[in-house]
């Protein structure tokens, strides 16, 4: 595969080359319009130049058709983490781990707010939290309970043991006091409830 990625890029390196060449020299008239003509007079009239020409077009559509199809069928196994069960295939999507780690770490005063972001490879599974937490913590002792939780959690719901990388990036840290001010504000006055059977009638 590496090969055909390097194949790939040879072969559209050298079209841009070429391309771009061909754009600069008829925008600087380095060449006169009459022996452009000619050289695709020679080509139309050379049957094995029109021939290499062909050839050379459906392999790089043939190449990029291709890579296109492996590159997204990666990019779909990175979506998702499989294994095998007594009764067939279990796929998994990262999204539903995601989201899972968001409800475990709901726990912790620690996290105002966790995104976290998971992928799997043949590695294993790396998983980054971008958290933004509380002023009033250890940031050290507190990523690290945030490394254990997650990890722990993680291998627990998938029951295997493959390498789970834990990386934990603050992003902000916040003020209690700013987050009461929030809450506060996104509270809206709730309506009376009244309790016991109402009756209508002329007063």
């Amino acid at each position: 595969m590496r090969f055909l990625g390097g194949l790939t890029l040879f072969f559209y390196t050298l079209v841009f080359l070429l391309v771009g060449s061909f754009f600069i020299i008829i925008s600087l008239e380095l060449v006169a319009p009459e022996v452009i003509i000619d050289t695709f007079n020679t080509i139309y009239a050379t049957t094995n130049t029109r021939m290499a020409l062909g050839i050379t077009g459906v392999l790089l559509i043939f190449i990029s058709i291709l890579v296109m199809q492996v590159a997204l069928g990666k990019l779909q196994r990175e979506k998702t983490i499989a294994f095998e069960n007594p009764d067939g295939q279990v796929t998994i999507n990262l999204s539903a781990i995601e989201d899972f780690i968001k409800r475990a770490l709901k726990q912790l005063p620690e996290v105002k707010e966790l995104r976290p972001t998971v992928r799997a490879d043949k590695k294993g599974i790396s998983i980054l939290n971008r958290v933004t937490l509380f002023s009033d913590i250890n940031i050290p002792e507190t990523t690290e309970k945030i490394q254990n939780l997650v990890k722990a959690r993680v291998q627990d719901m998938l029951g295997v043991e493959e390498p789970v990388s834990i990386r934990v990036h603050v992003v902000k840290i916040s003020h209690k006091e700013e987050a009461a001010k929030s809450i506060k504000k996104d509270d809206k006055p709730q309506p009376p409830q009244f309790r016991g059977s109402i009756e209508y009638g002329n007063y």
